[in-house]
Parts: C-alpha cells; structure tokens; sequence
C-alpha cells in the first residue's frame, strides 16, 4: 500500500505542529514557507522541507504538491495569500484541501475554490474551553454532523448503580451509550496498587453505571445538552 503524502503550506505555530504531528505517524510530509529559518528547523521532523513562495504555481508545481494526498493550507498572515494558494493546489489537482481560517469571509471564499475541510483553530479552542468551565463533566464531544453528536460524559450521580436499562437514560435522554470506561484497582509488576482504567466496548443493557464511570454516548445534540447539565 502506498505511503499517504501530506504537504504542509505555511509552518507558523500551527502549520508547524501539524507537519510535526503528522511525521510522528509515520505519514510522508512536505513542509513548506517562505522563512528558511523555520523550513531549516521543521526539516530534521518531516520528510522534505522547501523554502518557497506558495503563490508561485510553477514552484508548488515542481515541489510535488500535486502528487500529495492532502494539502494543509496554514498562512495566517494573509488571507489574500491563503486564497491564492488554495486556488493553486486546487488547480494543481489535489483531492483533499484543508484550509485554516481566520474569518467566515475566509471560509467562505475557501469553500467556494474547493477546500474540502475548513479548521478554525482559536475558534475551536474557544469553545473548548468555555465548554471545559460551564459543563466540566464533558471530557470530549466529536461532532458527528450538523445536529448529531458523540461525547464522553462523567456518569452523573442519578445512574450510580443502575444498569443502563433501569438509568433510563435512552428513554430519558434521547442517547444511547456506545462504551463505557470504568476506574479499577490494578497491581504493577514491582506489586504496587493503582488505578488503571477497563474499557466496555460493547456494554449491554443489565451493565452496571458506577461512580466514577466515562460513558462514550451517541445522539442528537438536543438530547446530549440535556444531559449535559445533569451532575
């Protein structure tokens, strides 16, 4: 099977973190800016680094960018630059496009050359954090679609020891819980206790809800802000 490509537009903090993450996964990267001092630096991470104008459609061209599975398009500085780019890589052929943005004019203007995947990284961490202090109990939301999401919720106080049945939270709610992690008490090879963690992939409906439990739930996102606010 062949290797996936990724090629990194614009190495700021994020572009950077991306190309880094990227390479950490055993996925070929070509990282790419205008700054040596940055492309010189990213280079012992990735699999190429060249220093090169991003609006230069021969330079992208003879990069290899066509030859890429996906592109990441982080420049930051300029959304002029960021637009002209995209239209590049789109004209270059490349099947999947994800842009970073800084403004929905952005997005949209993005959307509409054909970036397939548009990323608001302050936006997103924003929100993460406001989520983080008003419903402390949410550990992580996917969102699956428009109106249809997956969180990993503390079990709140109402289903200790009940099984999923008796909790009524399907009923209830609205959900249904795909897995649950469970805190149990482990012994270490020097014979030490601790706590490691037993994950129920598959839980049935008479699996017991106990105090401390993650449960990995699925359902329209109506239905999981109620049960966001259970404690």
């Amino acid at each position: 099977m062949k290797a996936k490509q990724f090629a990194v537009i614009g190495l700021g903090t994020f572009g950077y973190n991306v190309a880094v993450e990227l390479a950490k996964k055993g996925i070929q990267v070509l990282a790419i800016d205008n700054d040596s001092e940055i492309v010189n630096k990213i280079s012992q991470f990735v699999t190429q680094s060249l220093i090169a104008d991003a609006t230069d459609e021969k330079a992208m061209a003879d990069a290899g960018v066509a030859d890429c599975d996906s592109v990441v398009i982080s420049i930051g500085e300029s959304i002029e630059t960021s637009i002209l780019t995209t239209l590049i890589v789109k004209e270059l052929g490349v099947k999947n496009i994800i842009v970073k943005c800084s403004s929905l004019w952005h997005s949209k203007v993005a959307a509409k050359l054909g970036a397939d995947t548009i990323v608001y990284p302050e936006f997103e961490m924003a929100k993460k954090l406001v989520d983080s202090i008003v419903t402390p109990n949410i550990l992580e939301q996917i969102e699956l679609s428009k109106d249809y999401n997956l969180v990993e919720i503390v079990a709140p106080q109402e289903f200790w020891g009940k099984s999923i049945k008796d909790s009524g939270i399907r009923g209830n709610y609205g959900v249904n819980v795909i897995a649950i992690r469970k805190r149990v008490p482990v012994i270490s090879d020097a014979g030490e206790s601790d706590i490691g963690e037993e994950l129920n992939m598959v839980p049935g409906p008479d699996d017991e809800i106990s105090r401390n439990d993650v449960l990995v739930v699925i359902g329209p996102e109506k239905s999981l802000e109620k049960l966001k606010k259970r404690k």
